[in-house]
């Protein structure tokens, strides 16, 4: 029988629940429409005074230093309100200035005027469905958007079949990816580019703040978001990992110009004087107009590709026309580089991909196809470390075009009679011609023959 003492104690202590479970409800919410947070303890960031603010000790609403944990959501919380893309401007970090705004202009467009078109603007890092054919692809949009999204793409392929521990490296486990699966593996590959780029010592991350910190003037034009920039220096790899995935909704949410925020971060972590060294006479500045748009020139690609804005494809340096010095790529990459364009010419040596990018350490290749980007990848890690793999191996290919609804599956054969084979092909289908990626294949591998399992060929 219950002591008439214990009830009122047994009734404090269901109250006492009660208050701390409502307490922490709040809590959650309060985060979430103040997100003063930067999920990182082992990073220094600056406030606007320039005083050292740790980064695991961000300022609440009033100000005062707020204690490491504090308000602080696990990331298996159950709350599914989205995070805004657009973050206080106390979260701690510092603002950009007008020199820096200035700077970061003309190194992509070489001037202070010129603002990115709307197909810029609205691009951001978005997967395809999780648990489907497609769950390991991004969504990609057209011009030098895309071009950034399939050379992120080409990464997140690395990820998953080769660097990420603990899971099947198989084409089956690529289509088995949950939404968290997808959002660890965009936070992972996102922090190993820009720490690639900060030449693994410091990656710098802009996010957009409420606060304009730059005020458009006759030479520098504003566009809205770049004045707005908080930069963040961390020099952890796995700490930049976190920080990322706690601001992930900053990179792949809906007009939070997330391929943008991708871009400076990237140059901003490579840094301006590292930059001014690695472009040379041909490549003044990152991007090129192109039909109302911009495109990437290859120095972007080769930064996300292999952690250097090398200005060309081929291995080392080259002498040009003029005699001046260009700029290569100095080693092999974890990722390749593959082109073929209907228009280039075999004895233009300084548009021939070199060894270094044709041949990289793991079998994933960015492919630049008349122009479209693309991502080519085998699941074998052997297959380019192993001369008996190369006789007969598998490849799939990813389009980003909206009608592939899954990636296409080929088989490679490099030792058969490609003639003949050509020679029956041509015997039931007239007049056909090899496709655009057959091409670009055949220049990696010279007299491969292509199976396409059953698939019109296309691109």
């Amino acid at each position: 029988v219950m002591e008439p003492s214990d009830e009122p104690q047994n009734s404090q202590g269901l109250d006492l629940e009660e208050i701390t479970r409502k307490i922490l409800f709040l809590d959650k919410w309060r985060e979430i429409f103040s997100y003063h947070r930067l999920g990182t303890n082992n990073t220094t960031s600056q406030n606007h005074e320039g005083d050292r603010v740790s980064a695991g000790e961000t300022e609440d609403g009033t100000g005062r230093p707020q204690p490491k944990g504090q308000g602080h959501l696990p990331s298996s919380s159950l709350c599914s309100v989205p995070k805004p893309s657009i973050i206080s401007s106390k979260s701690g970090g510092f603002p950009v200035s007008l020199a820096m705004a200035t700077k970061l202009r003309q190194t992509l467009f070489g001037n202070t005027i010129q603002v990115f078109s709307s197909d810029w603007t609205k691009a951001y890092f978005q997967f395809h469905e999780p648990f489907s054919d497609l769950a390991f692809t991004l969504q990609v949009g057209k011009g030098g958007v895309r071009s950034i999204q399939m050379a992120v793409q080409g990464s997140i392929i690395k990820y998953l079949l080769f660097t990420r521990k603990g899971k099947d490296c198989n084409f089956l486990s690529l289509c088995r990816l949950s939404k968290l699966d997808q959002d660890h593996t965009l936070a992972a590959v996102l922090a190993g580019t820009l720490w690639a780029a900060g030449a693994a010592q410091k990656a710098t991350i802009c996010l957009i703040a409420e606060d304009t910190y730059v005020a458009p003037t006759p030479g520098y034009s504003g566009d809205g978001f770049s004045e707005r920039l908080q930069l963040f220096e961390l020099s952890d790899k796995e700490a930049t990992e976190k920080f990322i995935y706690d601001h992930l909704q900053c990179f792949k949410g809906e007009g939070c110009h997330g391929v943008i925020l991708f871009l400076y971060s990237l140059i901003f972590s490579r840094t301006f004087e590292r930059l001014q060294k690695e472009l040379d006479v041909s490549t003044t500045h990152l991007l090129q107009p192109n039909a109302g748009g911009f495109l990437c020139r290859q120095a972007v690609l080769n930064l996300i590709l292999t952690g250097r804005a090398s200005p060309h494809i081929f291995n080392g340096c080259q002498k040009g026309k003029s005699q001046e010095i260009l700029h290569g790529v100095l080693t092999r990459s974890d990722i390749g580089y593959l082109q073929w364009g209907k228009d280039t010419s075999e004895d233009d040596r300084l548009s021939q991909v070199g060894s270094m990018l044709k041949t990289p350490k793991l079998p994933v290749w960015l492919c630049n196809i008349n122009g479209n980007y693309s991502v080519l990848f085998s699941t074998n890690r052997q297959l380019l470390s192993d001369w008996k793999v190369e006789r007969l191996f598998d490849l799939y290919f990813y389009s980003g075009q909206p009608a592939q609804k899954k990636p296409a599956h080929l088989t490679i054969d490099t030792h058969s009679h490609h003639w003949e084979s050509v020679q029956h092909e041509d015997e039931h289908r007239p007049g056909r011609r090899f496709s655009p990626l057959e091409m670009v294949i055949r220049t990696k591998w010279r007299d491969a023959t292509i199976n396409w399992n059953g698939s019109v060929p296309f691109f």
